[in-house]
């Protein structure tokens, strides 16, 4: 049972974080794009 904390830990955190501020950059480019859009 320990493993699979230690797995989780190891591998469910990075994946969490990396999810999180690929939301974020996908916030970001959509307004980017919505900004460039709007200049035309």
């Amino acid at each position: 049972m320990e493993q699979w904390f230690n797995m989780l830990s190891d591998i469910g955190f990075p994946i969490l974080v990396s999810f999180y501020l690929l939301h974020r950059i996908e916030v970001k480019l959509e307004a980017i794009h919505a900004a460039l859009v709007s200049l035309k």
